[in-house]
């Protein structure tokens, strides 16, 4: 039994608003359980140097977590004067993730930051936030479509991302914190909506895991998946 009382297949409940900000040019709150992340879009009409020139437009992504978004305060890593490994690493992933669904040439050479704010944590948070993400550069690329400033649509198909682990032995699609912080195996995959693996983080956090499982887990991040992309379509087309 899941400490949730979810079957091993199920997952957490899904909700995605959009519109949450006033001045992104895409923004929305992507809950999926009890995990909570603000995630906004900004159109710039510059590029990183070493892409400068070359006509190809650039998505990037930053990534935080508010001080309360888990059970006991963090301090901030503006205080500290820089961010930690673990932001660091999930932002690079965000960013990756979202450029792998986009045509870099129909953007042409603008840059878009995907802004992850975690407001509260629950396990997942890299996965809400490429999931959340992608639905912020949706609206933003559509504000670029409406005003002709591009004519071809650079979104090429959804990005999402679900957790799947080992837990208690059993292959489970994503994992809230109690799961995660237990499970023997824990697993990010990233994917398009037709099921193209972008990437794919397993790791052994208590225990090895064999071929199968691993099959058995893909199997089940795409179920996750395809719910997570029905959200998102939903969203947008709200």
């Amino acid at each position: 039994m899941r400490p949730s009382g979810r079957k091993l297949s199920e997952m957490r409940p899904i909700s995605i608003e959009t519109g949450v900000t006033k001045h992104a040019e895409g923004s929305c709150m992507i809950r999926m359980g009890d995990t909570h992340v603000l995630c906004t879009a900004t159109i710039e009409d510059r590029v990183p140097p070493f892409i400068k020139g070359s006509g190809l437009g650039w998505v990037t992504a930053e990534y935080g977590m508010l001080p309360r978004s888990t059970t006991s305060r963090m301090r901030r890593e503006a205080a500290s004067g820089k961010q930690g490994g673990r932001t660091v690493e999930i932002q690079r992933l965000i960013g990756r993730s979202l450029r792998a669904g986009v045509d870099r040439v129909a953007l042409g050479e603008r840059q878009i930051t995907v802004d992850c704010d975690v407001i509260q944590a629950d396990g997942g948070t890299r996965c809400a936030s490429i999931t959340g993400g992608w639905v912020a550069l949706r609206l933003a690329v559509d504000k670029l479509m409406k005003t002709g400033a591009v004519t071809t649509d650079p979104l090429i198909e959804p990005v999402a991302a679900v957790s799947c682990g080992i837990y208690a032995g059993q292959a489970v699609l994503d994992l809230d914190y109690p799961e995660d912080s237990e499970a023997g195996v824990d697993g990010n995959f990233i994917m398009l909506a037709s099921g193209k693996l972008i990437e794919v983080q397993m790791s052994a956090e208590g225990a090895t895991y064999s071929r199968a499982q691993m099959n058995e887990l893909l199997d089940l991040a795409e179920l996750g998946v395809k719910d997570l992309v029905a959200a998102q379509r939903a969203a947008v087309d709200a």
